[in-house]
């Protein structure tokens, strides 16, 4: 694996608190072969497109989608028309939602609200150039459907990186710590996110790509912590199941706080990068909770059981 080859480039939104170093694309220029991960919201598609002109990039063989959400695929048909001969590759329960975006934009703004509109609409994609395969262009790349995050995850192997787009969560740069949370929005199963986990596990990869944000070169270490805490969190759902619904999410953010080594280092980000990460915090807790609540009682005790 050639690192020299691979370049990350940020999709900042300035308009939008903490919104730098979150949302990437990564480009890879192999021997012969052009691979753009996650292009992108339609929003940030001038700078994506201004950064390869930069790069001197003049042909796109694939487009590899993590998943289908609207601030990594987005801008996916706008990107298109700058790259005639680029087919997107994608999870394929999601190609008919990028064919026909009306459905899936309306879903994110419907989650979204106001950021929905920030990130810009959801372009359609030709549907004779976009498709699924498990193996990719002339360096194999290797497609995994991982569900978790979302039943339209994808996870690429290029040689001995992976790109996990948020199978292990969400990681932000801690000056000597690591911040990690899950990132689980409805409709969350974690015996679905615990496979898809141990699978990418198993693959031992020597780097991974966090689509938020950044490639580590201890993936191992980071797919276990992500692995925990999905275990951790839910029990902390289980445990703050009888809170008053208004103090619900207070009380299990103060219980991870307490728990969670990973989590706690969230004081040390800056402080509009906190205040984001508040803010997609709902999201991950939202789904966590729809899970436990679709649990027997006799399961839910096994949860809190379990972590004593």
């Amino acid at each position: 694996m050639d690192l020299a080859a691979l370049t990350c480039i940020d999709l900042d939104l300035p308009p939008l608190e903490g919104f730098r170093k979150f949302i990437s694309s990564w480009l890879y220029r192999g021997d012969g072969f052009t691979l753009l991960v996650d292009p992108g919201p339609l929003s940030t598609i001038p700078r994506l497109r201004g950064e390869l002109q930069r790069l001197g990039v003049e042909r796109i063989d694939h487009i590899l989608l993590t998943h289908i959400h609207i601030d990594h695929a987005g801008g996916t048909g706008a990107l298109l028309k700058e790259f005639p001969g680029a087919t997107v590759i994608c999870h394929p329960e999601g190609i008919r939602h990028l064919v026909a975006p009306a459905k899936l934009w309306e879903g994110s703004r419907k989650v979204l609200g106001a950021l929905a509109d920030a990130y810009g609409e959801i372009v359609p994609v030709p549907a004779e150039r976009i498709r699924f395969e498990e193996t990719v262009g002339p360096a194999g790349v290797r497609v995994f459907l991982t569900p978790g995050h979302a039943q339209h995850h994808c996870c690429y192997l290029l040689d001995d990186l992976l790109f996990g787009g948020e199978v292990a969560g969400v990681r932000c740069d801690v000056p000597g710590e690591i911040f990690m949370r899950p990132a689980t929005p409805p409709r969350f199963v974690l015996e679905v996110a615990l496979d898809s986990l141990d699978r990418m596990i198993a693959l031992a990869p020597r780097h991974l790509v966090f689509a938020h944000y950044g490639m580590v070169d201890t993936p191992l270490d980071h797919l276990q912590i992500a692995r925990r805490q999905l275990l951790l969190w839910v029990r902390g759902v289980a445990e703050t199941a009888t809170v008053e619904p208004s103090r619900r999410e207070e009380a299990l953010v103060a219980w991870l706080l307490e728990r969670d080594e990973r989590y706690r280092t969230v004081s040390l980000l800056p402080g509009d990068i906190r205040a984001r990460e508040r803010y997609f915090l709902g999201n991950t807790l939202r789904g966590m909770m729809e899970y436990v609540a679709s649990l027997s009682e006799e399961e839910r005790r096994a949860l809190v059981q379990g972590g004593t």
